[in-house]
């Protein structure tokens, strides 16, 4: 068994994030919503930039973090994902049906789309209580969150976009997220699924904490394999996600391409950005950064990752599968880790990489480290 693990002493660090001021979680889904978006140059004018580029490049205090921030989340929709688009509070109506399923209708373009999920109460505790989402299913052991104060609730992403690598499904263009946004048709799905999953916590919003019982300050997400993807993405673009637990995700997720890159050259068959589902991605993202191609990507996965920042990320991998890239994740992680350091709280990030289970089967050894973030981020 292989094992990585990082983890931050807690005792003084622990005061030195508070010393910082750094807020734990927004009460909005972008702070950078107001910043103008950057110039994106044509792909065969951008720069070749071989090892993973600066996070911070430009950086010196957290107000330019999220500028930098924004930046970023622009690069990774303009050459990546596709738009994520912006919606406003009048465009959105929830309501709850019964005590326990939230449902949230969003009309855009005269078209509505309906999101439901039933709300799972935890046993113990008092409301309003913690949430953890799970991005179609929460595959983290049920008995970590059987003692603790944490709601749980399912984001079923065929409400938006029912792509799926196996099985019957739709195209683009046909999916229900396509109604309400023809002209993002050429999205890639994690742009999407992350739009459905602020369309949740909108609705958790625009209720309150006197109907739903969610305390909307401590909501985190989860979700592993694709699942594991599309939790990042989530997390990463919405700002009111307290803790992100990213459980397996692979390349195009945490993974950096360029290493993976590098690794597939060497004979490793693991997920690169020639060898991914373009369901999931821009189809223009491979046409692009394919190949050696790959180096003139502005941006790489470490950054995505970032974008949490100043908010919880713990990434967990598990080496027995070479598909997975854990083996690119780990630099990847590295790169991350380096935001969080410089604003001098970096127990608020870090990653496990544990073998000797199944896919998507988080082993006892693991479970101190998702206990103690769980317990850290979610819990009061």
């Amino acid at each position: 068994m292989r094992y990585w693990l990082l983890m931050i002493a807690y005792g003084l660090i622990a005061v030195h994030c508070e010393a910082q001021s750094l807020p734990f979680v927004f009460g909005v889904e972008n702070t950078g919503f107001h910043l103008d978006k950057p110039v994106m140059p044509a792909p065969d004018q951008l720069p070749v930039i071989r090892e993973l580029p600066n996070a911070l490049e430009g950086v010196g205090s957290f107000a330019d973090w999220v500028k930098r921030r924004s930046d970023i989340a622009h690069m990774i929709q303009h050459y990546g994902i596709g738009e994520k688009p912006v919606v406003t509070p009048e465009q959105v109506k929830a309501r709850m049906e019964g005590d326990t399923a939230l449902v949230v209708d969003v009309t855009v373009n005269g078209e509505t789309l309906t999101l439901r999920s039933v709300i799972r109460y935890p046993k113990t505790g008092s409301a309003p209580y913690a949430l953890m989402i799970g991005t179609d299913m929460i595959s983290l052991p049920r008995p970590l969150f059987d003692n603790r104060p944490i709601a749980t609730m399912t984001f079923r992403s065929a409400q938006v976009n029912d792509y799926k690598q196996w099985g019957k499904h739709h195209d683009r263009g046909e999916h229900n997220f396509d109604r309400l946004y023809p002209n993002l048709v050429k999205n890639g799905a994690y742009s999407e699924w992350a739009w459905g999953v602020s369309r949740l916590i909108d609705g958790l919003q625009q209720l309150g904490l006197e109907v739903t019982k969610i305390d909307t300050r401590r909501i985190g997400i989860t979700g592993c394999s694709y699942a594991g993807k599309m939790a990042l993405y989530a997390g990463a673009f919405d700002e009111r996600i307290a803790l992100v637990i990213a459980q397996e995700p692979g390349g195009g997720g945490a993974a950096a391409w360029r290493k993976s890159h590098e690794l597939t050259l060497a004979g490793k068959n693991l997920e690169d950005i020639d060898k991914t589902d373009y369901h999931w991605f821009l189809e223009s993202q491979k046409e692009n950064f394919r190949g050696d191609s790959v180096y003139r990507l502005p941006y790489d996965q470490h950054e995505l990752c970032a974008m949490v920042c100043p908010r919880a990320l713990l990434l967990l991998g598990n080496p027995d599968f070479e598909w997975l890239a854990d083996a690119s994740m780990e630099p990847s992680a590295q790169a991350a880790h380096r935001v969080w350091q410089f604003f001098g709280i970096p127990g608020r990030m870090a990653w496990s990489i544990v073998g000797g289970h199944g896919h998507c089967q988080l082993p006892e050894s693991q479970f101190p480290i998702v206990e103690s973030f769980l317990d850290r981020f979610l819990l009061p």
